[in-house]
């Protein structure tokens, strides 16, 4: 189930969903006699294209998934927490580039929202989580190399590195932890499913949303205005798929 989700979220993603549609269209206009049809498809795929390459777009749509908890900003917002988990985000575990590349940027942003959590929290531990899907070297432990590397005492650290998925995390971070309360830290995208999955467990997280992809512009630049590779990578997560938020919408609005 784990490969088959891997392998079947991708191809609704922005740029193989339309060029899925687009090659059904040019399928339809070179080889069947369907021709206003093919001319129809063809169309849908180069609007939805479009529409996607566009941040305003997104934005309208992940704006209710990423603000849905605030970020914790000041200490005194965490006092009497003893635990920082830090949920994986992926990596490339490739000798031959700096540790700090290593990282995708959703692990990257979620290691250091959590070090900087963790450093205003003196007695807590660093929990880092996720295992080895695709690569040899479980997350968890780049994740520990990256903190090391900038200065978290590995003493402080602990690692969860047998985990897959997030069902996977919340389960055995509740062996580590029990039922204490503790700082959880992911992409602001993922945390309102990651929220669900620990307190179905009977857990107690206070979100730590990090890594927004909706970000409000202090000034005009005119970027905007015109559609972007960095639209459309908005949506390339399982997370940020359009068809997830608008579940994941649904969902809250019933709640």
């Amino acid at each position: 189930m784990f490969l088959l989700k891997k392998i079947v979220a991708p191809l609704f993603f922005p740029v193989p969903l339309c060029l899925e549609i687009l090659l059904l269209g040019l399928l339809l206009l070179w080889f069947t006699r369907r021709q206003r049809t093919g001319k129809i498809v063809v169309s849908i795929g180069v609007v939805l294209l479009a529409a996607l390459s566009y941040s305003a777009v997104s934005n309208v749509f992940l704006r209710p998934l990423e603000y849905r908890y605030r970020p914790l900003l000041k200490a005194e917002e965490i006092c009497d927490v003893n635990w920082v988990v830090v949920l994986g985000g992926g990596h490339t575990s490739d000798p031959q580039i700096p540790i700090t590349s290593q990282l995708s940027d959703d692990s990257m942003a979620r290691l250091v929202e959590g070090i900087r959590l963790h450093n205003m929290l003196p007695e807590s531990k660093l929990i880092l989580s996720g295992g080895s899907a695709f690569d040899p070297v479980p997350n968890a432990d780049v994740l520990a190399d990256v903190a090391l590397a900038i200065g978290v005492d590995q003493q402080d650290m602990i690692l969860e590195s047998g985990s897959k998925d997030t069902k996977d995390e919340a389960r055995l971070i509740k062996g580590i932890i029990g039922n204490d309360k503790f700082i959880l830290v992911t992409s602001a995208y993922h945390m309102p499913r990651s929220v669900g999955l620990f307190q179905k467990l009977g857990m107690k997280p206070i979100p730590a949303p990090t890594d927004h992809w909706v970000k409000e512009r202090q000034g005009i630049s005119p970027g905007i205005f015109f559609p972007s590779a960095d639209g459309l990578r908005k949506w390339e997560s399982p997370y940020r798929n359009p068809l997830f938020i608008l579940i994941s919408l649904m969902k809250f609005s019933a709640e």
